[in-house]
């Protein structure tokens, strides 16, 4: 396997082939879940799992004539690191944001479906699942706050 395809498939988790975007997002929030916690290390991730996945999408979709294959999920890990932006590394706030994230990633209320429809190439793959991170943040957040998770 070339490597930039190995990295876009979320370092080989998307390669499942059931539900490859839940695979490789469990397997980005098992990554997080081993690291400390810390807002650094949380922007570090969103950043480069961002310029890295935006990278090696627009490389192999530009060279196999592709869009958006369910393997690609790079941006699963780029959602994932969103939705986990400054949660304590507890299960039930973890397993909030992977719920909340997949749930807007597969469901793309808007803006998830506005980016997923507008904007084109790699960008467009990789955008989408940052503002369903997003999404899932804010009510993960929220629910912390409220003490409704510990």
């Amino acid at each position: 396997m070339i490597w930039d395809r190995w990295i876009a498939a979320g370092f080989g988790s998307g390669l499942v082939p059931k539900a490859p975007g839940t695979w490789g997002s469990a397997a980005a929030l098992a990554f997080v879940a081993l690291l400390p916690e810390g807002w650094w290390i949380g922007v570090g991730l969103i950043v480069g799992f961002t310029l890295l996945g935006w990278w090696v999408t627009d490389r192999v979709c530009r060279r196999e004539g592709l869009h958006d294959p369910g393997w690609i999920v790079i941006d699963e890990w780029a959602g994932i690191a969103v939705a986990t932006l400054g949660v304590p590394h507890t299960p039930a706030a973890l397993a909030a944001a992977f719920i909340l994230f997949r749930l807007f990633d597969i469901a793309k209320p808007w803006p998830v479906g506005w980016l997923d429809r507008h904007v084109a190439g790699a960008w467009g793959v990789m955008l989408d699942d940052l503002a369903a991170g997003g999404m899932a943040l804010g009510l993960v957040w929220l629910a912390l706050g409220q003490g409704w998770l510990l």
